[in-house]
C-alpha cells in the first residue's frame, strides 16, 4: 500500500483504538458498579443544581426588574415627593398601573406596596392607606427599623385585604430612592405557590425526591407534596444563599438498583458490538473522509503549481495543508485588520461630515451603523477640547504613546458623558483637537450647565491622571443632528478666547461677549503710544504694555486678534527701529521674528504671553538705548535730510513732525538744519516740491489740484501762489509754454 496520508492516518490510531477498547471492556466489569453510582450522584447533583439555579435566577430577576423599574420610572419619585397627590390624581393612578404592569411581567410576584416617609402613607394596588391600619404593618415596621437594604424573608402568611385569601409568600424590601434613600420603602412579595409549582415542573417524583429546608432545619416544602420520608438517602445538598434555603435531594432506591442491574447485563454485549462496529466504522470513515481531503490536496497542489511553477506531488500532505492554512489565516487577518481600519476611518469621516453640515438624508444609512445615537432627533451639543502645548506633547511622548493617550481621551469623554446621563460620540478632528457630540435623547433635557459639569470633570480627570492641560469650548444645545454644525462653530469660537479667559478653562459659547468687531482704533492708539515712548526712550512703555494686556482680559479678545495686535506692534517697532543698527536688524530679521511669533503663539495664557513679550521688548529697548546714545548729531541731521527727500509730499511734514519722528525739539531741529545746509527747513522743503512740480507740469497732463495733492499741498491755490513766487510764472503759464525743468534760465539769456 502506498504510504500516503490516508494510510498513515489509519495505522496511526487503529492499534490504539483496539487496545483502548479491550482495556475498557475488562475494566468495565470492575468499575461499573462504582461508576454507575457516581454517575447517578452526578446526575442528581446536576438536576438539583439546575433547580436551585433556576429558582435563584428567578428571584434575582424579580429583584433586578423591581430595582430597574424604581430607577428608571419617574412616577415613583413623584409619588415619594408628593407630586402625584397634587391637583391631578392621574399620576397616582399611573403609578398604580405601573405596579400592576410589573406584577404582570413577573409571574412570581404576588403583591407590591410602597411606603412613603413624607406622610406615612402606603400605596397598594387598591390605592392609598395609612400605615397604621395597613394589614402588613408588622413587616413594614420591621423593615423601617432596620438600616440595611434587606434580603428575602422567611416564608410567611400574608393577607393584604380582608377579601383576599391568605397567601404564603417570601418578601424583600428596598429603601427609596435607591440605593439607601430615606424617602420611603418598597416591599414586594413572591408567591410560594408559584415557586413550588416551578420546582414541581423540574422534578420527577418517580425517580427522585426533593425537599427544601430553611436555616433552622425546618421543612419549607417537599416536591409534589410528598410529606413522607423518602426511601433513599440524601445525596445532594445545595444552599440557596439569597433566600436562606437548602435543597436536599436523592434517588429512590428501587429505581437506582434496577437501573444498575440493566447496565450490568448489557455492558458485555455493548462492549463486543462496540469493538466490531468501531473497526468497521474506522475503515469506512477513513476512506470516505479521505476523498474530500484528496480533492482539497489536488486543488492546493494545482494552485501552488500555477503560482510557484514547480512540481509539488512529492511534498508531505500535512505540510502542504499547514502552509495553505497558514497563508489563509494571514490573508484573513490582514483583511480583518484592513476592514477594522476602514470602519474606523468611515466612522471618523461620518463624524466630520456631520460637523461640516452634510445632508442627513445622504448619511442616514450610516448613522444607525456607526453612531451611538438612537436616531436623528433629540437634543445635541458639540464640545471641542484642545491640548495645550501640543508641540511639547509631541516631543514628550513617542507616536505609539500619543495614539494610546488620544484613544484614552476619546473613551474618557464618552464614558463621562454616559455618567452624566448623555450619549457621547468622540473623535479627533485634528492633531490637537478632539470633538464630542453629546445627545440627551428624545425624553430627557440637556442644558449648558450639564455640559459645563461634564467639561470640568474631563479637565480634572485629565489633569490629575494624565498630566495634560486642556482647553474646552462648549457649544449651545441644538435640536436634531442637522443643527450640530452650528453648535460646532460656536464651540470653536469659544476656544478662540482661550488666552483672555485663562488656562484650563471651560468656555461656554453663551458666555462670550457680544461684540461685532474689535475696537481697533483704541488698540491702535495704544500700540502707537507704546512705539512712541519706546522711540523716545521713555520707560513708560512698560506701563502701557501692562495696560494693553489688561484691556485684552477685560474685553475678552479672541486669541487670533491678540496675536494680530502683537504682530502689529512688532512690525511698527521694526519700521521705527529696524534699520538703526546691525544688532536691531538681526533682531528684526525674518528668522528671529518667526521664532518670537512661535514662542508667543505657543503660550496658553495672557500672563505667559505678557512675560515672553516683555522680556523680548526689554532686550530690544536695551540695544536701542545703547545705539541711540552713541549716534552723532551729524548722522541724525543726515538721516533727517534723507527722510525729508523721501517724504516731501507728506502734507503733515513739519518741524513738529520731525521732532516727533527723531525725538528732538522743533527749535533744535531747525538749528541743526540751518547749521548743516545753510537754509531753513521750509526753504529746503519748498525747493524739493517745486522741482517735482516743474517735472509733473512738463511731463504729465494731471490737473493742478492733483499735482498739488501729490506735492503735499491742500489745494491748487496755495500751490499756485508758492509756484509763482519761486518760479516766476503761474503753473498754468508754465505748462502752456511747455517749459521743462531749467529752461527758464536759458530763455532769459
Amino acid at each position: 500500500m502506498k504510504r500516503n496520508w490516508s494510510s498513515r492516518m489509519m495505522f496511526s490510531y487503529f492499534p490504539i483504538f483496539l487496545l483502548t477498547v479491550s482495556i475498557l471492556i475488562f475494566l468495565s466489569f470492575l468499575i461499573v458498579g462504582e461508576l454507575s453510582r457516581n454517575e447517578t450522584n452526578k446526575a442528581n447533583r446536576i438536576s438539583t443544581g439546575y433547580v436551585v439555579d433556576s429558582v435563584q435566577n428567578a428571584l434575582s430577576e424579580v429583584e433586578l426588574a423591581v430595582l430597574q423599574e424604581m430607577e428608571t420610572n419617574h412616577d415613583y419619585s413623584d409619588y415619594l415627593n408628593g407630586v402625584s397627590d397634587q391637583d391631578d390624581r392621574t399620576r397616582l393612578y399611573n403609578t398604580v398601573k405601573d405596579m400592576r404592569d410589573m406584577i404582570y411581567r413577573n409571574q412570581l410576584i404576588d403583591s407590591i406596596y410602597i411606603y412613603r416617609e413624607l406622610d406615612s402613607k402606603v400605596l397598594t394596588l387598591n390605592g392609598l392607606m395609612d400605615s397604621e391600619v395597613f394589614a402588613d404593618r408588622d413587616y413594614l415596621n420591621q423593615a423601617l427599623s432596620r438600616t440595611d437594604t434587606g434580603g428575602w424573608s422567611g416564608v410567611r402568611n400574608l393577607q393584604m385585604f380582608s377579601s383576599d385569601p391568605n397567601a404564603r409568600v417570601i418578601s424583600m424590601y428596598k429603601r427609596l430612592p435607591l440605593p439607601f434613600g430615606s424617602e420611603g420603602v418598597i416591599v414586594f412579595n413572591l408567591s410560594m405557590y408559584r415557586i413550588e409549582r416551578m420546582i414541581d415542573d423540574m422534578t420527577n417524583s418517580q425517580v427522585s425526591f426533593m425537599r427544601v429546608v430553611n436555616d433552622q432545619g425546618e421543612l419549607v416544602y417537599t416536591a409534589h407534596g410528598d410529606k413522607e420520608i423518602p426511601k433513599g438517602s440524601v445525596l445532594t445538598r445545595i444552599a440557596l444563599d439569597n433566600a436562606g434555603w437548602t435543597f436536599e435531594s436523592g434517588i429512590l432506591a428501587g429505581e437506582l438498583f434496577a437501573w444498575m442491574s440493566v447496565v450490568s447485563y448489557i455492558w458485555i454485549i455493548i462492549g463486543i458490538l462496540t469493538v466490531v462496529m468501531g473497526t468497521l466504522y474506522v475503515l469506512y470513515i477513513t476512506r470516505k473522509n479521505y476523498r474530500p481531503i484528496k480533492a482539497m490536496m489536488n486543488r492546493i497542489q494545482a494552485l501552488q503549481f500555477r503560482e510557484e511553477g514547480m512540481d509539488t506531488t512529492s511534498r508531505n500532505e500535512l505540510v502542504m495543508i499547514d502552509q495553505a492554512l497558514e497563508a489563509l489565516i494571514h490573508q484573513t487577518m490582514d483583511y480583518q485588520k484592513q476592514h477594522d481600519e476602514n470602519l474606523l476611518v468611515r466612522r471618523r469621516q461620518l463624524f466630520l461630515d456631520l460637523l461640516e453640515g452634510e445632508r442627513i438624508a445622504s448619511l442616514a444609512d450610516h448613522l444607525e451603523r456607526f453612531t451611538p445615537f438612537a436616531g436623528e432627533t433629540g437634543q445635541f451639543a458639540y464640545i471641542a477640547a484642545e491640548i495645550n502645548h501640543y508641540d511639547d506633547f509631541r516631543r514628550k511622548y513617542p507616536a505609539k504613546d500619543q495614539n494610546l493617550l488620544k484613544l484614552t481621551l476619546m473613551n474618557l469623554f464618552q464614558e463621562l458623558a454616559g455618567e452624566e446621563g448623555l450619549q457621547g460620540w468622540a473623535e479627533w478632528v485634528s492633531g490637537n483637537r478632539i470633538g464630542l457630540i453629546a445627545s440627551s435623547g428624545e425624553d430627557s433635557g440637556m442644558d449648558q450647565e450639564i455640559l459645563r459639569i461634564l467639561a470640568e470633570r474631563c479637565l480634572r480627570w485629565v489633569s490629575d491622571n494624565l498630566g495634560l492641560s486642556l482647553a474646552i469650548g462648549v457649544g449651545p444645545v441644538v435640536a436634531g443632528l442637522e443643527s450640530v454644525p452650528g453648535s460646532c462653530t460656536a464651540a470653536d469660537m469659544a476656544l478662540q478666547h482661550k488666552l483672555s479667559l485663562g488656562r484650563d478653562m471651560v468656555v461656554l459659547s453663551g458666555s462670550l461677549p457680544d461684540r461685532s468687531a474689535l475696537q481697533s482704533y483704541k488698540y491702535l492708539q495704544m500700540l502707537g503710544g507704546i512705539v512712541r515712548e519706546f522711540r523716545i526712550a521713555d520707560e513708560g512703555w512698560r506701563h502701557r504694555l501692562d495696560e494693553l494686556f489688561v484691556w485684552f482680559s477685560e474685553d475678552q479678545v479672541k486669541d487670533e486678534e491678540i496675536h494680530l495686535m502683537l504682530h502689529t506692534l512688532i512690525q511698527m517697532l521694526d519700521r521705527e527701529l529696524g534699520q538703526l543698527s546691525d544688532s536691531l536688524k538681526r533682531i528684526f530679521s525674518a528668522p528671529s521674528l518667526q521664532g518670537y511669533y512661535s514662542e508667543i503663539e505657543a503660550e496658553t495664557t495672557l500672563a505667559q504671553v505678557h512675560a515672553v513679550l516683555l522680556k523680548w521688548l526689554a532686550e530690544i529697548y536695551r540695544i536701542y538705548v545703547s545705539v541711540n546714545e552713541s549716534k552723532s548729531y551729524r548722522a541724525m541731521i543726515s538721516e533727517m535730510k534723507v527722510y525729508i527727500e523721501e517724504n516731501f509730499d507728506n502734507p503733515d511734514l513739519s518741524l513738529k513732525h520731525l521732532s516727533d519722528r527723531f525725538q528732538i525739539s522743533g527749535k533744535y531741529a531747525s538749528h541743526l538744519f540751518k547749521e548743516e545746509f545753510d537754509m531753513k527747513f521750509v526753504d529746503f522743503l519748498t525747493q524739493l516740491r517745486m522741482q517735482r512740480a516743474e517735472y509733473l507740469l512738463a511731463t504729465t497732463s494731471d490737473n493742478l489740484q492733483d499735482i498739488a495733492q501729490k506735492l503735499g499741498y491742500a489745494n491748487s491755490i496755495t500751490f499756485g501762489r508758492v509756484f509763482k513766487r519761486i518760479v516766476g510764472v503761474t503753473p498754468g503759464d508754465y505748462r502752456k509754454l511747455k517749459m521743462g525743468p531749467g529752461r527758464q534760465g536759458e530763455d532769459s539769456r
